[in-house]
């Protein structure tokens, strides 16, 4: 099975949210204060999860996405 985890970053904390290949969301949120934390949370959870909601066992293909968003400011000098 092919999933997607899509990791984006919000007022300082990473978060989650991972979709099967059909879109279906694996109702799996977890958040971190570090990026790799939150792939190793993701990569630990998400067998036991597809288990559960979708009684699948077998082989995961987990794609990340991650994305960051970061407001600057220039200020004249």
């Amino acid at each position: 099975m092919k999933c997607k985890a899509k990791l984006l970053w919000d007022d300082g904390i990473w978060y989650s949210k991972v979709f099967t290949e059909t879109g279906e969301d694996v109702r799996l949120t977890l958040e971190s204060g570090s990026f790799d934390a939150l792939v190793e949370r993701v990569r630990t959870a998400l067998p036991e999860m597809l288990k559960l909601n979708f009684d699948y066992i077998g082989d995961i293909q987990l794609i990340f996405e991650a994305i960051r968003n970061d407001n600057l400011r220039v200020v004249a000098s």
